[in-house]
């Protein structure tokens, strides 16, 4: 009870005073003594009541007024004979001397442990006997006083800690209203609204977490915990001489160190629990990561971590199939299904080139990506730049700003804990805050109250914009610094965000060229799913463009998206570093920028290619193939009704029971509450006084209606559909087979063939119905692909062949027929060069062949096809002459006649193998055939004789048995 709420009387009481002021003289016994008190007689009968309820009243009336005294186990003693008999007398009762108070002779500081810190009651026991030692010439049990500085209050009172680096926490307070010092964040607010962390649990994934730090110890969750490295449930780190693993013990402090233990800092959620998770020191594998992320999803409420890939400005990876999995399951099973929070750091990869949305973790719809900024609002040296960044806080930044101080190995405390692996744990520790305010929060509610509670702030970036839905983004710190207060107050009141819901807008299979030093520019025309009641999206959320480009050099490509509502979100910078040339794969570039606004409309990707030095020009990359995902909510997320209630509610008003003006006023207030048109509906039967008023159909525009359904309306918001003879109804979006006419807002009917289309013209088409294919250059819709195009019966498109190509089947450089001036060779059509020139399919151009060869395949001089004059082929090579043992001769498949070998031991032979003129050495020349000196001769004459007037001397066998006769005989 306040002072000012007691009567009167009772206040002047409670001061030590009665009535009157406290001038307790009486009246004098002869004058007019009705009114008072006489001094002898007896009290009236109220005023004896009133004197019984004082007596009871007063003393809790007046300890109301006054704060209770708050007792120490601390004491103050005066005892005689110097500090050796004040160390005897302490002792003998139990407590400790710490020593003279000051300069005071034989007052001494006594201290008794078992006795309670603080207590509103004052001790007795041992302490009776203190006092009655002779020794002991006064005593009193020491009480907290309050003391204020006498200065000019302008906030309230800031939060004082007892651990002894808590005023180096420039981040988290200003101690000095004068100085430099910011504190944006408002970690001590909400604190004072009572927010710490309760019963949240964070686990820091990392290389351990030194459990027994006396700043940890009082909040380390051992269920919270594991050691994936040592598969064991003790996440201590590795000690080692280079204390190289100390990054999850700092990580953790941050976190949820304790407050008011005279030791180190004060955590942002100094009551929550913290577990630390192993899995840093060691092969960090898919397992390892996909483990980690899935341990114990339905306890531990926040999973914080502070590393990823390689920040080295050439890494595109992220994480594996099993790590991806873990990140789902967390989300649609962790926390009960309410949905694990990841919370990530977006890189230290600045000062490389680095651009976090070639890292997975980071760019991922599950994780809340957070990114770092200097005291003073500036970008430090070793920021990341990406479009998936969602908030900010403060780290470390140039040698003479502010460092972040926290918990180290070894039982210490440290200021060298800096990049952004400072600020994951911070948003880590502040979520805990929303979590204990509201403790049904969904990991969409978490990234909603970081956008809507995230400002900017004092942060100085070139690129701050505002986007559709009027966020202010930027690529350096997402929606801003983060708001610890903010967050929390939103959080108590928040109510849960509509269900998520999934739209493939758009899907490209076409591949196109990007040019050098231009833009390639390609666009999606979506309805965001308007079909599907399950997959529509109409407020964003994330947006993905998954993509698959090869490219000679990656680092050398931008890529933007540009919203239906304008918003140009950079999803890939330039990298120097980056040297390679494996493109994309189905890589997913993730940006918040389009957070809250519309998705229906066109969508614009745009890819810069800008050949660095060290880069071939004449090469260049081709986007194979793009799609587009959004991710958002069918209704607006903060609107108070949902869709069901606003179109269902109805009033029932007695029109005589309100005059008309108020009618007027009251059907305005609706209106605006309800922001849709109203129709009046017919009387109910019987009661013809009753006005009866629903809202129209969402579609139905500023006309109104007939009645409550689309095809009841009197004019469309968006589009009508259909005919005065088969009815017309108002819809958001034209069907398959029609096109929205913004002009009269109708649909109208496209093309025969075409399933969406711009116009009515043939050659308007989007898409095509089952059974025809899309003409990408005519925009058309045939059953038959034209010459110089083939049909991919995958995406039902005609896709044109390779510029060489007359005719291709399946691949635009499978070629069947070529166009003039090229030849076909193995499914391809190259040019045909002049003589005595090849084509170089590297280089793309005819280069000169050996200077033997009159045509050829190669620069080299065994690659001649035909020689030139007075030059013969021997060996795949042009010479001059044949060699010896070789001879001219014409072979199947060459024009020009090519050295072909004689009969085995012929030296010399003309027009033909058999026919040798000269033999090899040791061998004679009988007939045309060369054999051995020695073994020419008949096995017997008779027979031989046989044999030669058969005819048998063609057959080899006969000719070895009958040298002599047959070889004689020609």
């Amino acid at each position: 009870m306040r002072r000012s709420q007691l009567p009167g009387s009772l206040r002047l009481l409670c001061a030590g005073g009665g009535e009157g002021g406290g001038d307790r003289r009486g009246r004098g016994r002869s004058g007019g003594g009705s009114s008072g008190w006489s001094g002898t007689g007896s009290r009236p009968l109220t005023m004896r009541c009133w004197s019984w309820l004082l007596v009871f009243v007063l003393p809790t009336a007046c300890a109301a007024l006054r704060s209770p005294t708050v007792y120490t186990n601390h004491w103050a003693v005066e005892v005689l004979g110097g500090p050796a008999e004040a160390d005897r007398v302490a002792s003998a009762h139990g407590y400790l001397n710490l020593g003279q108070i000051g300069n005071l002779e034989n007052y001494y500081h006594f201290y008794h442990s078992k006795t309670f810190k603080r207590s509103t009651f004052s001790s007795r026991g041992t302490h009776t006997f203190l006092r009655m030692d002779p020794k002991v010439k006064w005593l009193q049990q020491q009480e907290v006083k309050r003391r204020v500085k006498r200065r000019a209050q302008s906030e309230a009172h800031s939060i004082y800690f007892n651990d002894p680096i808590w005023s180096n926490m420039w981040y988290m307070h200003c101690g000095d209203k004068h100085s430099r010092c910011r504190s944006e964040m408002n970690v001590p607010a909400a604190w004072k609204r009572g927010y710490t962390g309760k019963n949240v649990v964070v686990t820091i994934l990392d290389d351990g977490i030194e459990r027994t730090h006396p700043d940890l110890v009082a909040n380390y969750d051992a269920y919270a915990s594991y050691d994936v490295n040592g598969n064991d449930y003790d996440p201590s780190p590795r000690y080692d001489a280079s204390n190289e693993n100390k990054h999850g013990t700092r990580c953790a402090g941050e976190v949820a160190a304790s407050a008011n233990n005279s030791y180190c800092i004060v955590g942002i959620a100094y009551n929550a629990k913290i577990g630390g998770i192993r899995m840093l020191d060691g092969d960090v594998t898919d397992v390892v990561e996909a483990k980690s992320l899935g341990i114990r999803p339905n306890y531990i409420d926040i999973y914080s971590a502070s590393w990823g890939p390689d920040d080295d400005g050439k890494t595109v990876d992220g994480p594996g199939r099993l790590a991806k999995q873990a990140f789902e399951y967390g989300i649609k099973k962790g926390r009960q299904g309410l949905g694990s929070i990841f919370v990530w750091a977006s890189g230290n990869g600045g000062r490389e080139g680095d651009y976090c949305s070639c890292d997975g973790y980071t760019n991922s719809i599950y994780t809340i990506s957070v990114s770092s900024t200097t005291e003073n609002g500036y970008k430090p040296w070793y920021l990341e730049e990406c479009a998936s960044t969602l908030a900010t806080t403060y780290s470390s930044g140039a040698f003479y700003e502010g460092k972040i101080v926290t918990t180290d190995l070894r039982q210490r405390c440290t200021d060298g804990h800096t990049g952004t692996s400072v600020s994951a744990p911070m948003v880590a520790g502040i979520i805990a805050l929303a979590l204990e305010a509201n403790n049904q929060l969904t990991w969409r509610d978490v990234q909603h109250l970081l956008v809507k509670t995230s400002r900017p702030a004092h942060l100085k970036a070139s690129d701050w914009k505002v986007n559709g839905a009027g966020h202010k983004v930027s690529h350096l710190y997402g929606f801003g610094l983060v708001d610890a207060e903010g967050i929390v107050i939103e959080a108590k009141k928040w109510k849960a965000v509509p269900s998520q819901h999934t739209c493939i807008a758009a899907s490209d299979k076409r591949p196109r060229i990007i040019p050098i030093e231009q833009t390639l520019r390609t666009t999606a025309l979506t309805n965001a799913c308007a079909d599907h009641f399950d997959q529509r999206v109409v407020f964003l959320e994330h947006v993905v463009v998954r993509l698959s480009i090869s490219h000679p050099r990656r680092g050398d490509l931008q890529i933007h998206l540009i919203s239906p509502s304008g918003t140009k979100s950079q999803l890939l910078a330039r990298r120097l570093l980056d040297h390679s040339n494996d493109g994309f794969t189905n890589w997913e570039f993730m940006t918040v920028h389009c957070w809250g606004e519309k998705a229906e409309g066109e969508w614009t990707l745009e890819i810069h290619d800008i050949p660095s030095q060290v880069r071939n020009p004449e090469k260049q990359g081709k986007l194979k193939e793009w799609s587009l995902i959004l991710y958002g909510t069918a209704e607006h997320p903060y609107n108070t009704f949902s869709s069901h209630q606003s179109r269902s509610r109805m009033l029932e008003i007695s029109a005589p029971e309100l005059e008309p003006s108020k009618t007027a006023l009251f059907h305005k207030q609706v209106e605006a509450t309800e922001d849709e048109e109203d129709y009046t509906a017919p009387s109910i039967q019987g009661s013809p006084n009753i006005l009866q008023t629903s809202v129209c159909h969402p579609e139905c525009g500023d006309k109104g209606c007939d009645g409550p359904k689309a095809d009841q309306c009197l004019n469309c918001i968006h589009f009508s559909l259909g005919s005065i003879k088969t009815g017309r109804k108002c819809v958001n979006v034209c069907p398959l087979g029609y096109f929205g006419d913004s002009i009269s807002k109708r649909c109208r009917r496209c093309s025969r063939g075409c399933e969406t289309c711009m116009g009515r013209s043939q050659n308007q088409c989007l898409s095509c119905r089952r059974g025809f294919y899309y003409h990408q250059e005519l925009n058309t819709c045939v059953t038959l692909c034209p010459a110089g195009f083939y049909a991919d019966e995958s995406q039902k498109y005609c896709f044109k062949c390779h510029p060489n190509c007359k005719k291709c089947i399946d691949e635009p450089e499978k070629c069947t027929l070529c166009k003039e001036g090229f030849s076909l060779a193995g499914g391809s059509c190259i040019l045909d060069c002049a003589p005595g020139t090849y084509f170089n399919s590297e280089l793309i151009k005819c280069e000169k062949c050996h200077s033997t060869c009159q045509t050829c395949v190669g620069p080299g001089k065994e690659e001649c096809v035909y020689c030139v004059n007075n030059f013969k082929i021997h060996e795949k090579k042009c010479v001059p002459g044949c060699n010896e043992g070789f001879y001219f001769a014409k072979v199947p498949g060459f024009l020009q006649k090519v050295c072909t070998r004689c009969e085995e031991n012929c030296l010399h032979c003309e027009g033909s193998s058999k026919n040798c003129v000269k033999c090899k050495a040791g061998f004679m020349l009988l007939g045309n055939t060369c054999v051995a000196n020695d073994t020419c001769s008949n096995a017997a004459e008779m027979f031989c004789e046989m044999v030669k007037s058969n005819n048998l001397c063609e057959r080899k066998l006969f000719t070895q048995l009958c040298c002599r006769t047959c070889l004689l005989a020609g």
